[in-house]
């Protein structure tokens, strides 16, 4: 942790910064948030460095940096998820472009944690796909994880639930991919960007599965050994094909899931991205109902649009509660980090009329510490996570952890 905030101007609506967390210079990405007794704990996987960080955030305008937990080397350990007493952390094989190291070994799969010790967490197991590991994870506790993996013949991630009752051995009990992707099994291939970039969302015995290019699945997985197809909605075309769902995090009051795809090229060089509710009263024809009102640069911000702006422009990562009793539970908002945008703050207690209601632009970074954004180096707002506090928690591509408050809670 640092005293000071990195130098440059911030930009907010309804918004402050209490704190930042520098991560010893590794930025962070996806999070998690385990409670011990009194103690709160986050959890960062990164985005440019194998292996995750742990930081108390019992005042969360005082975090205490603990440490950081190394990955294998060559590997992607984007996730952490925490629930239980457990912690899923995935690994990948690093794909091109982003640092890789062509032939050399990597991690793959996902890795089981106790968190008795929450500043010492302890491997109980590891799950192996046989292939090129596990981007994100679902894990909201009990007897599953479901993965987002690619194991070896299949073109794109698929879908598999895997038994975790034995850390020590855990176990595959099912998978599901769109037709076209088990190409050492005969099947043709697929469509550009027809993945499941995930995680899943698991709620009940319902699967809703962000498949990228091949739109918005849901699962019925109320037999977890044979998946089966409800209903789906695609996305692409008209919107961008790579990453055309990225998210789809439904609500438990009302039958609406709320989807986004995820911005990749930079300044816009792609078809338009999106954040929208769809309706699912009838699952098996779900329906796209209304979408989230463009982020605007605010006044005095020298640029006309955000695609003017370097680096990515477009929604990314939503805070998801996963029914954790740490986390933040209120359906009515909705919070989105949008790249160059920074973090924006929707209510859709309308859902026919999501409005903003607040937003938070970090200060561009000052140093570069990974390889992108190519065009410029602005702050990348990457991962929000809020806990039941009111502690709002953003991650970048370049620099620390911001702790923001929002107004409205």
């Amino acid at each position: 942790m640092i005293d000071l905030f990195p130098a440059g101007e911030a930009w907010s609506s309804n918004v402050e910064a209490i704190a930042y967390i520098d991560l010893d210079a590794r930025p962070g990405f996806k999070m998690a948030i385990h409670r011990s007794a009194e103690r709160w704990y986050l959890y960062t996987a990164h985005l440019w460095h194998s292996g995750f960080s742990i930081i108390d955030i019992t005042e969360p305008a005082k975090p205490r940096f603990v440490r950081h937990v190394p990955g294998p080397p060559n590997t992607w350990t984007l996730q952490v998820q925490i629930a239980d007493g457990l912690m899923i952390t995935s690994q990948e094989r690093i794909p091109d472009g982003w640092g890789e190291q062509p032939g050399a070994p990597f991690g793959e799969g996902f890795v089981i944690w106790d968190l008795a010790d929450p500043e010492a967490p302890k491997q109980l197991g590891k799950y192996l796909t046989g292939g090129s590991g596990t981007h994100r994870n679902f894990y909201s506790g009990g007897r599953y994880v479901h993965a987002t993996a690619l194991p070896e013949g299949y073109e794109g991630h698929i879908y598999q639930i895997v038994d975790i009752s034995d850390p020590a051995t855990p176990v595959e009990v099912s998978r599901w991919w769109r037709h076209g992707q088990w190409i050492a099994g005969g099947e043709p291939g697929v469509p550009y960007g027809t993945l499941l970039h995930g995680g899943a969302y698991v709620r009940g015995d319902r699967a809703y599965l962000p498949y990228s290019a091949g739109g918005f699945v849901i699962l019925d997985i109320s037999d977890v050994r044979h998946p089966k197809l409800v209903g789906d909605l695609p996305f692409s075309p008209p919107f961008q094909a790579f990453i055309a769902v990225h998210s789809a995090v439904p609500l438990n009051g009302r039958p609406l899931v709320v989807v986004n795809s995820e911005a990749i090229e930079e300044q816009g060089n792609e078809p338009l991205g999106y954040a929208g509710i769809v309706d699912i009263s009838d699952e098996s024809k779900p329906r796209l109902i209304s979408l989230f009102p463009q982020p605007t640069p605010p006044q005095g911000m020298p640029v006309r649009n955000f695609y003017e702006r370097p680096g990515r422009f477009g929604p990314h990562n939503q805070h998801q509660p996963q029914f954790q009793d740490v986390l933040y539970q209120n359906e009515n908002l909705v919070f989105l980090t949008y790249f160059n945008a920074g973090l924006r703050i929707y209510d859709i207690s309308d859902a026919r009329t999501p409005r903003e209601v607040g937003f938070f632009i970090a200060p561009d970074p000052l140093e570069r510490r990974g390889l992108l954004p190519a065009t410029g180096l602005v702050t990348q707002s990457e991962d929000v996570l809020v806990d039941r506090r009111g502690n709002i928690f953003v991650t970048d591509k370049n620099h620390g952890i911001y702790v923001l408050r929002y107004h409205g809670i």
